[in-house]
């Protein structure tokens, strides 16, 4: 076997006691049990666990998919921002559908969010980015997310000019800054077990009828 192949298969998953979990226990509502696992994993030293994976679809039905940071999960739903004009804010305007995927291997738990993406109001977009640090306004106000770079000194020179306009106009708003909340329609918790016989419950909004309560169901690992 090449190196690549030995260590790969010599890795091993959740090297670690995993938690139990009953989904007969398991609230009527997914948000809460989010919330109860996002605050367990913090806990238990999960480095960055509010960065999920998130998969768009472009107008031609490509797929795509990135890390990006999550900013609130509430009653609306889950949130995170980016530039309108990015790869994933072009897709989302053609394709108003995504999922977001947390990963916690500290407790072998995922959550997968299915939903359709909707845009919060200009004002909570400026308010999301004025309550994160310079560095974030700086990144946001350097721009061209996602557009052909010529050099790394164009981009050096633009993040320069970008941090010194958020040292000095720390209220400078940036317009295509969009806050998305993805409106879940499916919500699964995955928790791992070392005998393979994982717990998958799924939380399901119906398709059909006036019904906005929630089906909760167990899947086959």
């Amino acid at each position: 076997m090449s190196d690549f192949h030995e260590a790969l298969r010599g890795l091993r998953v959740w090297d670690t006691e995993l938690p139990a979990f009953d989904p007969a226990t398991a609230p009527g509502d997914p948000l809460p049990l989010f919330r109860a696992w996002f605050l367990d994993a913090v806990a238990a030293g999960q480095a960055e666990p509010h960065t999920p994976s998130l998969a768009t679809a472009g107008a031609d039905g490509r797929p795509d998919v990135r890390t990006v940071m999550l900013h609130d999960a509430d009653d609306r739903g889950w949130h995170f921002a980016s530039h309108a004009t990015s790869a994933k804010g072009r897709q989302l305007a053609a394709r108003p559908q995504a999922a977001l995927g947390f990963y916690w291997p500290v407790r072998g738990r995922q959550v997968r969010v299915r939903g359709r993406v909707v845009t919060a109001s200009r004002a909570e977009a400026y308010a999301d980015l004025h309550a994160r640090t310079t560095g974030a306004l700086a990144a946001a106000l350097t721009g061209r997310q996602s557009e052909v770079l010529d050099s790394p000194a164009t981009l050096a020179g633009a993040s320069e000019a970008a941090w010194a306009r958020a040292e000095a106009e720390p209220d400078a708003d940036v317009p295509t800054w969009t806050l998305y909340v993805v409106e879940p329609d499916e919500v699964e918790f995955f928790q791992g077990d070392a005998r393979r016989r994982h717990v998958r419950l799924r939380y399901r909004r119906p398709r059909e009828g006036g019904d906005a309560s929630w089906v909760r169901e167990l899947l086959w690992p």
